[in-house]
């Protein structure tokens, strides 16, 4: 990272072409360290509320011993601003795509169980991540008892505790729910 600096007498053509020149390059070239991700966008604000300024105080050429720079194009018209105006133009389209792809997927509810539905364990116990399936068609799965709808309900079959409890967010009445192995 470092910052330039360019100091003379400019007149207005002169000192507007190097501003946006270095401005341009900034946007280009100012994002390659960790901490250019902060300073890159503080030295291109304040380059455009200090100096511009100042540049279109300045009068017209006159006199010198070199020829007037051109002033050019503006700074967000130049193939230099353009790899700064890309990725920041494509981060404000995802937002919304990604919004819309949400709406559209689904709201993101668990499958509904009632007794008697067949489950899979997408993940390890005790976490859940509780899945619907046809009974007998997974090796690993587990079929819905019953549901604990009083608060001294406990989950037993044949007089055996079931150790395998389902999220009340998977039943449909909002009950807690036994689950037993498929054997």
């Amino acid at each position: 990272m470092r910052f330039l600096k360019r100091s003379g007498a400019f007149c207005g053509s002169c000192g507007t072409s190097l501003h946006r020149k270095m401005t341009a390059d900034t946007l280009y070239q100012g994002w390659w360290s960790p901490l250019s991700v902060i300073f890159t966008p503080i030295t291109v604000l304040a380059n455009v509320l200090g100096p511009r300024r100042a540049f279109r105080r300045l009068g017209p050429p006159s006199g010198g011993w070199q020829r007037p720079l051109d002033p050019g194009k503006r700074v967000f018209l130049r193939p230099a601003a353009l790899v700064f105006a890309l990725p920041v133009a494509l981060v404000v389209l995802a937002v919304p795509l990604l919004v819309v792809i949400g709406l559209i997927a689904g709201d993101g509810k668990p499958d509904q169980l009632s007794v008697g539905d067949c489950v899979r364990n997408n993940s390890a116990w005790p976490a859940q991540d509780l899945e619907a399936v046809v009974c007998g068609s997974s090796p690993d799965q587990y079929r819905v008892s019953q549901e604990l709808t009083g608060p001294g309900d406990t989950c037993k079959a044949d007089g055996m505790e079931i150790p395998y409890i389902g999220d009340p967010k998977y039943s449909a009445n909002g009950y807690t729910l036994c689950l037993s192995r498929v054997h």
